[in-house]
């Protein structure tokens, strides 16, 4: 709560973060389209009709989840991408934040796997298309980078290696859960220990 804000209003704020909250799993959990309003109303303890006094729709739910997670995203990959790091530490640096947002983000990095192909053809969520490029972009860059300063290795695919290292990092929001016996830093050293002896230059 802001020093201005009245606590009517932060009230109203968290509410409508824990139904976000709730949704996020309801969708990641059954699936978009057979999710319905009664059904995230349900898991929510409340009315269906009562949801409609913090939301219009479904989908206005799904893409305030999704915006959320991808600005937050961005937010964390931009600031590494202009730190002018060198691509060895930028790839750290990527795939740590990456961990990191889906300890944060969970549910949604899971709905915005299974979904995200069906839900760019509707024009509220032509964004995750746009949000796809710039990922592509990012990642494509750093490798390229680094075969080209002899950090990774010459023969490197880096499309390849795009691919492989997207799938993954975010397929750990399939199995990852808050809290468990590895931080998001944790898993990260192990997977990228894993990785770059694969990528880096042979001394």
């Amino acid at each position: 709560m802001t020093a201005t804000e009245p606590p009517a209003a932060a009230a109203a704020r968290d509410r409508r973060g824990e139904l976000l909250g709730t949704a996020a799993e309801v969708f990641a959990e059954q699936g978009y389209n057979a999710t319905t309003v009664r059904k995230i109303a349900d898991h929510a303890g409340m009315l269906a009709g009562s949801l409609y006094y913090h939301f219009d729709s479904k989908e206005s739910m799904l893409e305030e989840i999704l915006r959320t997670f991808l600005d937050e995203l961005w937010d964390g990959y931009d600031a590494v991408l202009g730190a002018g790091l060198g691509p060895r530490e930028t790839l750290q640096a990527l795939v740590t934040e990456s961990f990191r947002e889906i300890d944060r983000h969970r549910a949604a990095v899971a709905i915005y796997q299974k979904e995200s192909k069906q839900l760019v053809a509707q024009e509220r969520f032509t964004f995750l298309a746009e949000s796809q490029r710039r990922f592509e972009k990012a990642w494509l860059s750093t490798l390229e980078r680094g075969v080209a300063e002899r950090a990774f290795r010459a023969d490197l695919d880096v499309r390849l290696t795009y691919r492989f290292v997207r799938d993954t990092v975010w397929v750990a929001a399939s199995w990852y859960r808050p809290g468990g016996q590895h931080s998001p830093d944790e898993i990260a050293r192990q997977y990228l220990s894993m990785v770059l002896d694969g990528i880096a230059v042979r001394e």
